[in-house]
């Protein structure tokens, strides 16, 4: 068939394009730059249009038809041995976005998109391509399969560059991370374009790979720590996106897990946040300026816990990162500071508000596996701050008690409280009760606050036990008597009652909203009065006059006044909100009056 008879055959729009690409070329060649703008504005216009037109109408096969016939067009006119490269420089810039936009028309299309992508990057510099591409990148677009073509090809520039490798790839990373967030965020679960753009993006992390086994010394080690930073960062985002199709979730997962040894990273470097400092230092070189690059990978602590996680899950995914987790889980067992920093990077997984709660149920059952059975509590280094450490701990207790609060099961929350009671166990006693302290003041919920009040009435009638089993030593029992010193009982643990008696607003609490709090707090009152005075002691301070006066007519009269104002406004009413509010108040005004009574009792009756 003659090429006059083949072009017979094509469809109009093919030929039109071609009429274009050839005008294009023409003047580029002649060096009028306005005119040959003009013409390549033509072009991505009559490509936008024919996209559009496929994209609009997606039952419309001839519109699809028409669509791949035009995009292999273009495809064949750049693989024309006879092209100028001037002309193929002066398309580059434009093409990619172009026929990105075919890819959600068809498998073909995305296919054939990839392919141009591909021949101009085999075709050009690839500095002014990774330049392109990723201009082409940050593109704001509604589908996520307009990032796929781009992506793949992205993967083959970094392999083709020559020089300054760190810096470059430095440069792209963000842009990906960007990509992939706002993509994410916008995408329905099953989206399955997500899935091809999450496997362009391992291939991306696979070719940087690929380029730090080429290099030596420095510049190795700084592209090998972006490298980790970004597999971390792309852990976290496939986690939180894909975790809707677990196979194909944890194949991606197994597939950036291969990375970690070549990057130096290990299951306890990265479950204790080492391995995250020490990349993190690599590539910000200790500049100012390099922290605002950080918060493109804000989510690599997140990755670098979850990696673990899903080694936890997963013994595929464990043999996948080359690591025995059973090792990692003894050492963590054998070393305080270890599990306190385990416990301080597993609360970015617990805090993470859009992460399934499935991932969340394995990461409570992680820590408790960490904190079961005969754990070491010596720290490994008397000459540090233990301090230093309490910051980290209550961030974490805080973000485990939100599971507890917020987790869409009762199971999960029963595993979330064994976990919070775990942690607090492991915190030296000294720390304890300010931290708990800490979690009380910085909670709203009422029933949240009275299960911490109810703890801190445990761990005080432990220490009293304890107490109370030092004296009792028949060959100890005058020198300790003497010498045991409380570390919970003390003055502020009526500081505890008054937040919740006498809110810092003033007035009594609000019932029936506080009625949980209010009763616990009633209980820890009532428990640490009787306690000090029946054993003759006053190491809170409870039994002195001022403090009881202040509790008699600063929190219990008030709060009387509004209980039996209540009462009588609902116990006669047959509305279920009424009784509902009556039942709660029944036994907040038992142990109300007799925290009452046993007030009066120890007022001198002089007063």
């Amino acid at each position: 068939m003659s090429v006059a008879s083949a072009d017979n055959h094509r469809p109009s729009a093919a030929l039109h394009v071609r009429e274009i690409l050839n005008s294009c070329s023409k003047l580029i060649i002649a060096g009028d730059p306005h005119q040959s703008e003009n013409s390549i504005s033509e072009l991505v216009n009559f490509l936008e249009a024919i996209s559009d037109a496929a994209l609009l109408d997606p039952d419309n096969e001839d519109a699809k038809y028409n669509a791949f016939e035009v995009l292999s067009e273009v495809y064949a006119y750049l693989c024309s041995p006879s092209l100028d490269q001037e002309v193929i420089d002066s398309l580059s810039f434009e093409l990619p976005k172009a026929v990105s936009k075919f890819a959600s028309v068809s498998n073909g299309c995305l296919e054939i998109a990839e392919s141009v992508i591909n021949q101009l990057i085999t075709m050009c510099s690839p500095r002014d391509m990774l330049s392109i591409l990723c201009e082409a990148l940050a593109k704001i677009v509604r589908t996520s399969a307009y990032f796929t073509p781009l992506l793949s090809g992205l993967s083959k520039v970094i392999l083709s560059i020559r020089r300054h490798h760190y810096e470059q790839v430095k440069v792209a990373v963000p842009v990906i991370v960007n990509v992939l967030k706002v993509v994410t965020s916008e995408t329905d679960d099953g989206d399955t374009e997500i899935e091809g753009l999450f496997d362009r993006v391992v291939g991306i992390a696979s070719s940087i790979h690929t380029v730090c086994s080429k290099l030596e010394g420095r510049s190795n080690e700084k592209l090998c720590a972006l490298l980790g930073l970004f597999v971390l960062e792309i852990m976290a985002l496939v986690s939180i996106s894909l975790n809707h199709n677990k196979v194909s979730c944890q194949h991606l997962v197994s597939l950036l897990s291969r990375l970690f040894p070549y990057c130096g990273l290990s299951y306890l470097g990265l479950i204790t946040g080492n391995d995250v400092d020490k990349m993190t230092s690599i590539v910000i070189g200790g500049a100012e300026d390099e922290d605002d690059y950080m918060s493109c990978l804000s989510d690599v602590k997140l990755g670098a816990s979850l990696s673990v996680i899903w080694g936890h899950i997963s013994d595929e995914v464990a043999q996948a990162a080359e690591e025995d987790l059973a090792t990692v889980k003894d050492e963590l067992r054998s070393s305080q500071l270890r599990r306190w920093q385990t416990v301080g990077m597993l609360k970015h997984i617990y805090s993470f508000v859009s992460l399934p709660s499935d991932l969340k149920k394995h990461a409570i059952d992680f820590l408790l596996c960490i904190t079961d059975g005969n754990v070491s509590q010596n720290v490994d280094d008397e000459y540090i701050d233990l301090a230093l450490y309490m910051p980290s701990l209550f961030t974490a207790l805080q973000a485990i008690k939100m599971v507890i609060i917020y987790a869409p099961n009762t199971v999960l929350r029963k595993l979330a409280f064994d976990a919070f009671k775990r942690v607090l166990a492991d915190i030296p006693t000294s720390h304890r009760f300010e931290i708990l302290k800490a979690l009380i003041t910085n909670t709203d919920s009422s029933s949240m606050i009275a299960i911490l009040l109810d703890l801190v009435k445990g761990e005080m009638h432990a220490e009293s036990c304890k107490r109370i089993s030092t004296i009792n030593d028949e060959v100890q029992q005058t020198e300790n008597k003497e010498c045991w010193r409380p570390l919970l009982w003390n003055a502020s643990v009526l500081e505890l009652v008054e937040l919740v008696l006498r809110p810092p607003k003033g007035g009594p609490p609000p019932l029936p909203e506080q009625g949980d709090a209010v009763l616990s707090a009633l209980n820890l009152y009532r428990f640490v009065l009787i306690t000090e005075s029946t054993g003759k002691t006053n190491y809170s301070e409870v039994l002195s006059q001022n403090n009881l006066h202040k509790a008699y007519h600063e929190w219990f009269l008030p709060l009387r006044t509004l209980v039996t104002g209540l009462m009588t406004e609902n116990r006669n009413d047959s509305d279920q909100l009424a009784v509902d509010t009556v039942c709660q108040l029944n036994p907040i005004e038992m142990v109300l009056y007799r925290c009452i009574e046993l007030v009066e009792e120890n007022l001198k009756p002089s007063t």
